[in-house]
């Protein structure tokens, strides 16, 4: 085994050892990162214990940085090494090549190629005549969800678990990667700041085309109604979108077309598949000269259905379409009876609900404060229970205080392009012989 790695791999195990002997504020900390990460789907225990070692925090310090405090008599090269392991990240990575001594990936979220190599040794990369490793299994096209150090300038190594998933079609790398994005959102382009800025960005825009368009940045309505006001919101955002990129929407599909160097046909089959308007595929042609694309975000049949949808927008969160905000509100606004069964109900379903995030609730605290406490109180049998222990209290049923990048969020251009060909595959296996494929709500973008 080369020294240097063999060095690398014994000081990871020093930090994870720190870790887990630790007592006091750090142990308290894992243990609230833990309870955190635990209700993500698809994340172990090893994988969280690896992420807390870069993203965790005591204070203001990660524990890297701790463990570098513990330990003076470190040597200069391994305190380096140590502190450029801040700069791991979970990535979903394909296998470009196996080499002698490693293997090349790409970040499927960024496009970014890496040169890996196993902490391990040459036993991790598979030979002939020598069982397989888990790492000895992986081969050339294959998928595989796993964080990534920087071993020296060039080179980085494993950190952490591995899940490896195997060769992946276009529909199924589409839903890999939509769960990554579920499930790692803090992750999300964790080696590409460039990419994460501009999606932010486009948040904001987003934001100020709602507010410019509704008027508000708290509406409700019934659903049918909101839908169709949507739809209107689309048609002004790809219309904007059009004349950023400086395009003439006037211009019929084939001089689009021809302008961006695509062939019609190809387009306006894509279109029949997908369900698009053309206006949808003028925003794709636009999007050639641009690093992201905008998703097309629908609304679910429920929301379109529901006798009153209550929409919250903020330039960080995103919007929050919420069907019983309405009837939450009424409940905190009654002057007797707030802490009946349909005031339980609802308080259960909000701390459940992914849409009902901190801000909704922060909003609610700030507008009804007392009424607030007095149901929480009630429905969690909590009577000590202080609106300053609300974060806590969502904290605890994984709801993340911080806002993380929204749906409404621009994706990079190779994102949204297998979306749209997965879309495409999808409807065209499905579509039965005659007749004309359904739109696919597939892929969230």
């Amino acid at each position: 085994m080369n020294a240097t790695l063999e060095q690398a791999q014994t000081l990871k195990q020093s930090l994870v050892d720190f870790v887990l002997d630790a007592e006091g504020n750090l142990a308290e900390a894992l243990e609230t990162y833990a309870a955190e990460q635990a209700r993500r789907k698809g994340i172990s225990q090893d994988l969280i214990i690896d992420m807390f070692l870069t993203d965790g925090r005591v204070g203001d310090k990660t524990p890297i940085a701790l463990f570098l405090e513990e330990q003076p008599d470190l040597s200069k090269a391994d305190r380096q090494l140590l502190q450029s392991w801040e700069r791991t990240f979970t990535g979903l990575f394909a296998v470009e090549q196996v080499m002698p001594e490693g293997f090349e990936l790409m970040n499927w979220l960024t496009e970014k190629h890496y040169p890996v190599k196993p902490t391990g040794g040459r036993e991790a990369i598979p030979t002939r005549g020598r069982p397989a490793t888990e790492l000895a299994r992986l081969k050339p096209g294959e998928i595989v969800l796993a964080r990534i150090s920087p071993f020296d300038e060039t080179n980085w190594i494993f950190s952490g678990p591995l899940t490896l998933l195997g060769k992946l079609g276009k529909p199924k790398l589409a839903v890999a990667i939509g769960n990554f994005k579920d499930n790692h959102k803090p992750s999300l382009y964790g080696d590409a700041p460039d990419l994460l800025e501009e999606a932010w960005r486009s948040v904001e825009k987003y934001h100020l085309a709602f507010l410019d368009f509704f008027g508000s940045d708290e509406i409700t309505l019934p659903g049918y109604q909101l839908n169709k006001q949507m739809g209107e919101f689309r048609e002004v955002l790809s219309r904007r979108f059009l004349a950023d990129a400086g395009i003439d929407e006037s211009k019929s599909l084939s001089e689009l077309a021809a302008e961006a160097g695509i062939d019609e046909e190809e387009m306006a089959a894509a279109a029949e598949e997908s369900g698009a308007d053309a206006e949808t595929i003028s925003k794709v042609l636009a999007s050639k000269g641009s690093k992201m694309a905008a998703p097309q975000v629908q609304l679910p049949d429920e929301l379109k259905k529901a006798e009153q949808v209550t929409v919250l927008a903020h330039p960080k969160w995103g919007q929050m379409f919420l069907p019983q905000h309405a009837q939450f509100k009424a409940v905190l606004e009654a002057a007797d009876e707030q802490t009946n069964e349909t005031a339980g109900k609802l308080v259960r379903h909000y701390l459940q609900a992914p849409e009902a995030n901190f801000y909704v609730w922060q909003q609610l605290a700030e507008q009804y404060p007392k009424s607030l406490e007095e149901v929480l109180q009630t429905v969690l049998e909590r009577p000590n229970f202080q609106l300053k222990d609300l974060p806590a209290l969502l904290r605890e049923h994984g709801k993340p205080t911080e806002p993380e990048l929204p749906e409404i969020a621009s994706v990079p251009i190779h994102l949204h392009n297998l979306f749209e060909a997965a879309m495409i595959e999808v409807n065209k296996s499905s579509k039965p012989k005659g007749k004309k494929a359904k739109k696919s709500g597939f892929g969230k973008g």
